[in-house]
């Protein structure tokens, strides 16, 4: 707090008179994560946009529970990734894991943490029972690219770019390399991995790794109008099929279309199913009850 005096000529006994000047209160700390609903679609955006986006140990975190929060959410059928600034996402804090170097341990407990923590927040992405899309402005790089390929589609701006380019500093995109290599050719995998190149967003369309590219500006318009056209779908159905897609591209061929099978004759006993082939017959638009 200030005190400032000063004289009082009307005031006889020369007393002197202050006026009391309040301490600014610090500005609050923006919140890390956006959340906002559009109609049945949750928005999540990345707002650390001065940090690149850098998933900390903090917005890993909120984004886990933001996705467990959703899952839990009847109203909510579907769910955007977007970020503010200039970069989708720069990957993990440097900063916040380099200043664990100093503990006794010279951080690996601290690396060991995070690098799980983000692989489940990752699994959280495609264990998410409502499919998730990634609206990508701008350069989205390791563990951000990695956000991009773990979520079930993705917008790109054509300003976007895509990286990863961990051995540049002598750590290898190994957990990255996971999603990745799961969106993209091995071949184009391994080149990004080995390199570290960025990849404009035309080339992440050629690859897989996103579905469209759009003009800048529009990619989170885009990613909601893709996210609504999914969320008019049965949720039962959408659940079902997102699961199954999943688990099915790790197994054999055979094994794939026995579980397959079986995923389908469950398909067909579901109330929406029934529902929905009568409404194809009937010609008339389907009244779905998610289940």
């Amino acid at each position: 707090m200030r005190l400032s005096a000063s004289s009082n000529c009307n005031n006889p006994t020369g007393n002197a008179s202050m006026s009391v000047q309040p301490a600014r209160t610090p500005s609050p700390e923006p919140p890390i994560l956006l959340r906002e609903i559009v109609g049945t679609v949750a928005v999540l955006t990345l707002n650390r946009p001065a940090a690149r986006n850098s998933l900390s140990e903090a917005m890993i975190g909120q984004l886990h529970a933001s996705f467990n929060a959703i899952a839990e959410d009847k109203r909510i059928r579907a769910a955007v990734i977007a970020a503010n600034g200039p970069a989708f996402s720069a990957g993990h804090d440097m900063k916040e894991l380099t200043a664990r170097r100093r503990d006794p341990d010279r951080g690996r407990a601290f690396f060991a943490e995070m690098m799980n923590a983000c692989s489940a927040m990752m699994q959280a992405i495609v264990r998410l029972p409502k499919p998730v899309v990634a609206a990508v402005q701008g350069i989205a790089t390791a563990a951000g690219c990695q956000l991009v390929a773990s979520c079930d589609l993705a917008i790109a701006s054509e300003a976007a770019s895509f990286a990863t380019p961990g051995v540049d500093i002598g750590l290898f995109c190994s957990t990255p390399m996971v999603a990745l290599s799961r969106n993209v050719p091995r071949k184009q995998a391994m080149e990004m991995l080995l390199t570290g190149e960025p990849i404009p967003a035309a080339r992440a369309r050629e690859i897989g790794l996103v579905n469209r590219v759009v003009t800048a500006g529009t990619e989170r318009g885009a990613a909601i109008a893709l996210a609504e056209q999914v969320a008019l779908k049965s949720a039962y159905t959408v659940k079902l099929g997102k699961e199954a897609f999943y688990r099915q591209a790790e197994m054999s061929l055979a094994d794939a279309y026995r579980y397959a099978a079986e995923v389908m004759t469950e398909n067909m006993m579901a109330r929406d199913a029934e529902e929905g082939i009568g409404a194809f017959i009937e010609k008339r638009a389907p009244t779905w009850r998610d289940e």
